[in-house]
């Protein structure tokens, strides 16, 4: 695609960055065939061909609307376009610089601001939204319907093995996952200590940054990251061989930490290590001798949804399904398995028609083949597809814990 982005923007590294992008892409339109909201809407902005050509329309100088940020807001980041894409357009690092551009220069509405400014303040922060989730449970029986189904129901994590010595892997503790479902990083650490790893959290860790970062609150996600470097640092240095990120949405992000502060002079080596350094669990257990863990599954049916940040953000795709089978799982057949859930961090409360639309769409195809229970690989997408599936939703990681 020839460009004409203004100097202004040249002289950035986001510019430069973006017009390589852009240069990239070929409008072939293979995109927009696997683009969730386009499926919906039916409308060529809200494709990301048609997101590519607005974001390419400001950096060439056209002053943005207020149209131009719905549609780049309708967005859920969900890659699905990425992986169609044969030229290998880097659209969600477009769609952040995009979306950073056009953020300063619409101001969202007044209900909008403060929506945003809410979900930066108490989503990664477990200390706020913890009390606020055990408020939610305390009054879950007086609220509505729909809201009522938001509130999970309280985890018992079960016991952490203690550490042997031995091989060690780092955890990212998280924040929405560490106060909502906090059985799923401690089935982890029972599982690798079945198979000789001790898993290990680092007490000042925290949100990977990733819900502040697709608000645009730039400042916050890059503190964010910078705290969780220096929290794992000492184990780094100390020779720990990976960080396990059980969630897959934060771990994309933490994949990203280098690619994103690349331009920090204290940060960005280190942030290169952090990058190369993270595992997806099911990165770690395809590679390993699982009889250990015997055959839990006993034939038990079950769906396995597929995140958006695991097969298309991280590009591990038919990873999972193989583990759960060698240890006895049938897997049911989830059509459309490329498409997102609706969830997308935080898309669920700033779009909820969309998201809901697209959470009907998903539990249709995961239930109809019949599966005893939903398995997924996302706390976002857990949370969001238990809100309204008839069946338990859980993370396979609790599938096959041993003290499960």
């Amino acid at each position: 695609m020839q460009t004409e982005i203004l100097p202004e923007f040249l002289a950035t590294p986001e510019g430069r960055e973006a017009d390589a992008i852009l240069r990239a892409c070929v409008h072939c339109g293979f995109c927009t065939a696997t683009c969730p909201t386009y499926q919906l809407l039916g409308d060529e902005l809200d494709g990301p061909r048609g997101r590519i050509y607005q974001i390419k329309l400001v950096l060439e100088g056209q002053t943005p609307t207020r149209t131009t940020q719905v549609h780049l807001d309708r967005c859920l980041t969900c890659r699905s376009c990425e992986t169609t894409c044969p030229s290998g357009v880097r659209y969600a690092r477009l769609a952040d610089i995009g979306r950073a551009l056009v953020e300063e220069r619409v101001r969202r509405p007044r209900g909008e601001r403060l929506l945003r400014w809410a979900l930066v303040k108490l989503v990664p922060d477990p200390r706020r939204f913890g009390p606020l989730l055990g408020l939610g449970r305390l009054v879950r029986p007086l609220l509505p319907a729909g809201l009522r189904a938001k509130v999970p129901p309280r985890q018992d994590p079960g016991d952490w093995p203690r550490p042997t010595g031995g091989r060690a892997m780092l955890a990212l503790a998280g924040c929405v996952q560490s106060v909502a479902t906090p059985r799923t990083n401690a089935a982890a650490a029972r599982v690798l200590a079945r198979l000789g790893i001790d898993l290990i959290e680092a007490p000042t860790a925290g949100c990977c940054g990733a819900a502040a970062y697709h608000l645009n609150a730039h400042d916050e996600a890059l503190a964010a990251m910078r705290r969780n470097i220096d929290a794992w640092w000492p184990a780094i240095e100390s020779g720990c061989e990976a960080i396990l990120v059980n969630a897959s949405g934060c771990g994309a992000v933490v994949k990203d930490y280098g690619e994103i502060l690349r331009q920090d002079p204290v940060y960005a080596e280190k942030a290169q290590r952090v990058a190369a350094l993270v595992r997806d669990p099911a990165e770690v257990l395809a590679g390993l001798d699982l009889t250990a863990l015997g055959a839990p599954g006993h034939g038990r049916r079950v769906a396995f949804h597929s995140p958006c940040t695991l097969q298309h953000g991280r590009g591990l795709r038919q990873v999972v399904e193989p583990i759960l089978a060698r240890l006895g799982f049938e897997l049911t057949a989830v059509a459309d398995a490329h498409l997102c859930c609706g969830s997308a961090g935080t898309y669920s409360i700033t779009q909820p028609e969309l998201s809901a639309q697209l959470k009907v769409n998903k539990l249709a195809a995961l239930e109809s083949g019949e599966p005893q229970v939903i398995a997924t690989a996302n706390v976002g997408c857990q949370l969001h597809l238990q809100s309204a599936s008839s069946r338990p939703v859980v993370h396979w990681l609790e599938l096959i814990d041993p003290g499960g």
